[in-house]
């Protein structure tokens, strides 16, 4: 079974910084789409970031645009989320996400694969 397995998450202060890591396994993804979505409390999931199968090309939702950076390491089959500028509207769950076969993942339904997520909290 595939698994996602995202690690990075705890508690900083605003204006502060994490990296978020994903590690897959059972089969690589080197030909999959992958991104990070988040859910704060009460809130339905969002799209934060997406990258392309190579890694030549990243989306970022407009709430993040400039203060997140996402990568992958297709080798490791991991990929990353720097985050940076860390807002208390930050805080969510963030999850890692996967695409089986695309070039982008943008929205939850196009999600094939999910990791169970990692907690952020960003104190203000």
């Amino acid at each position: 079974q595939v698994q996602l397995v995202e690690s990075g998450g705890g508690l900083v202060q605003a204006g502060g910084s994490l990296t978020l890591s994903c590690a897959a396994s059972v089969r690589t993804f080197s030909s999959d789409a992958m991104g990070w979505f988040r859910q704060a409390p009460g809130k339905e999931r969002e799209f934060v970031a997406s990258i392309s199968p190579s890694g030549a090309a990243t989306y970022y939702a407009d709430s993040v645009k400039g203060r997140f950076t996402i990568s992958r390491d297709n080798a490791k089959n991991m990929q990353y989320l720097r985050m940076n500028s860390l807002k208390p509207e930050d805080t969510a769950v963030y999850y890692c996400a996967v695409r089986a076969g695309r070039y982008t993942v943008t929205t939850t339904a196009g999600v094939d694969y999910w990791g169970k997520g990692t907690l952020v909290t960003v104190s203000s």
